[in-house]
């Protein structure tokens, strides 16, 4: 079966006290869930984060990695060096990287290959642009993305494989994809796994939403079927709209 998750990416916000007051502010937050929890704060605060939240039930993630695993790559973190500090589960794909920093799906490709190789979760990130919405090329895009950066996988490297789709056009515009136009995309990308690796996989493959998610919407978003949770952005830099957004489950 399965997991509903919800992820706060943090992207490049707070320094270390902001991180420890959020983190504080977490704690006093966290519930009994169905849903399993997770922040990815900036690189510099990652072991901090680990370090404060080890004892609860909120899993400390990274927000990108590199695909080698060492190496004269100036400015970039390593598999391990992720798992030196207990970092077990990575976002990769993100639009904003893919948009200002030219990571491609053969690039997004190795690096799932990396990670799924150091037993690191992925969360993998794609989704349209509004020029793409408005043509009707949506499912073509995404199912591209999909297909060049995942489907040389065997069947078992997807249950260490959560989905994010995110409309590029919903993120940090104030613009939310109708709880209707995501249950239709995430159902394209369910079938889409199904046609490649059965229904098996697609059925307990976790996909999730990223797009200007809110306390005030969450809980229609994923009232829907094939919607598990959630890849919020600035909503998760507030502890009661963040675990708001976790308790709309």
């Amino acid at each position: 079966m399965r997991k509903h998750i919800v992820a706060g990416n943090w992207k490049m916000n707070n320094g270390l006290s902001q991180t420890q007051a959020l983190i504080s502010d977490l704690k006093k937050q966290i519930r009994t869930s169905d849903a399993e929890v997770m922040i990815a704060p900036s690189f510099t605060n990652l072991w901090q984060a680990f370090q404060s939240l080890r004892q609860d039930d909120i899993e400390v993630v990274a927000q990108n990695m590199h695909f080698a695993e060492n190496g004269p790559y100036t400015g970039e973190v390593s598999p391990g060096m992720l798992k030196s500090i207990g970092v077990q589960t990575v976002i990769l794909g993100h639009s904003e990287r893919r948009a200002y920093f030219n990571e491609t799906d053969e690039s997004l490709a190795k690096k799932v290959d990396v990670a799924l190789a150091n037993d690191i979760r992925v969360i993998f990130c794609f989704g349209e642009e509004l020029a793409d919405r408005k043509s009707g090329k949506e499912e073509a895009v995404v199912g591209s993305q999909i297909k060049n950066a995942l489907f040389h996988l065997g069947v078992n490297a997807f249950k260490n494989i959560v989905l994010a789709y995110e409309p590029v056009w919903a993120i940090g515009t104030g613009e939310t994809a109708s709880p209707e136009q995501a249950q239709d995309m995430h159902a394209f990308i369910r079938k889409t796994l199904a046609d490649k690796y059965g229904s098996e996989v697609a059925d307990n493959v976790s996909i999730i939403y990223g797009g200007s998610v809110k306390p005030n919407n969450a809980k229609e978003i994923f009232g829907k079927p094939d919607v598990d949770g959630g890849l919020i952005g600035g909503a998760s830099l507030k502890a009661e709209d963040f675990f708001a957004i976790v308790n709309a489950f």
